[in-house]
């Protein structure tokens, strides 16, 4: 009892002692708060420093991209998802598990599931109500609402998806609906301005600027080429919003950011809005995204081969059987260097000029043949299942994917490189549950990260999808796919973190 009363004593002494030293600091230190009997004078500044007729230009630069802004917000609008995850339901309680630490309740029927809420963006791009937004912004839910610029909010139908483009159509039934025009991204250049609109974080109808970064790489083998690259700040929640060029037009659908934070440094993707317009009149005519193919695997032409002209051109490694490419008699060391009329001068060009084409369409391809041009005719086709439009062979000085030996089907480390101390697991349906990811997200859940700083804004728990576009839907995959890796060179990592999706570039050691 007699230590009791000492402890109290002690806390009174030193509370005091506190309350005494901070009103000492308030009458002689540097806070200086002393009451004043007058209030004090000021006087504001009237005037401008900067005289608006040598400003002009400035000044009517600003109202021109105020009527800009004003004229695409209202056909922008938040996409909101819900979706309800089951739980297992508890009956009983049992007293002691107060006492354990686990302590059980009971549940009702409308307890048994838990709600997930997402947050989007989308585009009105008909008169009819029909919005663009992202497919892994709309995946797997059972409920979809838009929010629009006046505050409506609208029941969405999920109309038509394709998860290899990650492009979704929605549609509302509500009136007053504004669309934008789908414009021509065959003639964006880097440099051209832009605006990305959108709903990042749940901020309604934030607009960013800045301008194309850079677009069509020539010959990049992991799909980068396909996409319009810019700086304009792109963060979660902008997944799905237009990319807006000076006409008011959409000329790209944001999808993507490479971020070693998870947020926007400067580096965000953007799906074409000529690839969107295919897409969308596939959607709606046929209820499907229908693709042509070639049927070939390529690579860019051998510059130490005298006998080609290297100004451009696919070169053609191998055709598949039973193509069309197989039926035209394209043969493996031809050149593609035009197709349908137009000049191909990478694999990303050739990818979009066959996807625009018709079914069924014969079409004239000039490739290059020994040194000498020759003109092939190609029937078009639908592309089969689980084959790609134009295949990138490895490099001849790079391994064949293998299977390697010995390893545990649960966890694994990387085969060395810049994935050298990252270790992944299968993910299972149980583990996509409890980490709040679509159920049709395949991939690999990155279980550590190691010592060594190589991580690239990867935390565990992200699910792997593709290795340089090389998609990984099993462990064995992702073992296969990093075989083939170039352990000096840095790997773009596809990667979904609950109901958002990034690239993040992993370095080597």
């Amino acid at each position: 009892m007699k230590n009791l009363l000492k402890f109290i004593l002690l806390v009174l002494v030193l509370s005091a002692g506190v309350s005494l030293l901070y009103d000492y600091q308030l009458r002689h230190g540097g806070l200086k708060l002393s009451p004043r009997a007058t209030s004090e004078k000021y006087t504001l500044a009237e005037t401008s420093t900067v005289d608006s007729k040598d400003i002009a230009s400035l000044a009517s630069l600003s109202n021109e991209r105020r009527k800009l802004v004003a004229g695409v917000i209202p056909s922008v609008v938040s996409v909101k998802t819900t979706k309800k995850i089951p739980m297992r339901r508890q009956y009983g309680l049992d007293p002691f598990d107060f006492f354990r630490g686990n302590p059980r309740q009971f549940r009702g029927p409308a307890d048994e599931a838990m709600v997930q809420n997402s947050l989007g963006s989308g585009v009105v791009v008909t008169n009819e109500g029909h919005i663009i937004t992202n497919n892994h912004v709309v995946d797997q839910v059972d409920e979809i609402e838009v929010q629009m610029s006046d505050g409506r909010t609208e029941k969405a139908r999920l109309i038509g998806a394709d998860d290899r483009l990650d492009l979704a159509v929605l549609k509302v039934d509500g009136p007053g609906v504004k669309p934008l025009k789908l414009g021509d991204s065959d003639a964006v250049q880097a440099g051209d301005f832009v605006l990305a609109v959108g709903n990042p974080f749940g901020f309604e109808e934030t607009v960013t600027d800045g301008i194309i970064s850079s677009k069509g790489r020539p010959n990049r083998a992991d799909g980068f080429g396909d996409f319009l690259q810019t700086n304009a700040a792109i963060n979660p929640g902008n997944s799905g919003g237009p990319l807006i060029n000076l006409r008011g037009e959409v000329i790209g659908i944001n999808t993507a950011i490479i971020s070693r934070s998870g947020g926007s440094q400067g580096i965000g993707f953007a799906i074409p809005s000529n690839t969107v317009r295919m897409a969308l009149e596939s959607l709606l005519k046929q209820g499907r995204i229908i693709r042509g193919y070639l049927g070939i695997e390529t690579r860019p032409p051998d510059p130490r081969q005298p006998d080609l002209d290297n100004s451009g051109g696919v070169f053609v490694d191998s055709v598949l059987p039973e193509s069309p490419a197989a039926a035209a008699q394209i043969k493996r060391g031809d050149v593609i260097e035009k197709f349908d009329g137009h000049s191909v001068k990478n694999i990303t060009e050739l990818r979009r000029l066959v996807s625009q084409v018709e079914l069924n369409k014969k079409v004239d391809v000039q490739v290059q043949r020994n040194g000498k041009p020759l003109t092939v005719t190609a029937q078009i086709k639908e592309q089969p299942p689980n084959y790609q439009l134009a295949q990138v062979a490895p490099q001849p000085d790079q391994p064949k994917p293998q299977t390697p030996g010995g390893q545990d089907e649960d966890q694994s480390g990387a085969a060395g490189g810049a994935l050298g101390s990252i270790e992944v697991r299968e993910l299972t349906p149980q583990l996509a549950q409890s980490l709040g990811v679509p159920p049709s997200v395949r991939g690999v859940v990155v279980t550590r990260l190691g010592a060594e700083n190589v991580s690239g804004g990867l935390r565990p728990g992200d699910v792997i999808e593709a290795v340089n576009q090389e998609p990984v839907a099993s462990l064995r995959d992702y073992q296969q796919v990093i075989q083939s890796l170039d352990p000096n060179q840095p790997q773009v990592l596809s990667v979904c973190r609950q109901r958002s999706r990034s690239f993040v570039v992993v370095k080597p050691r």
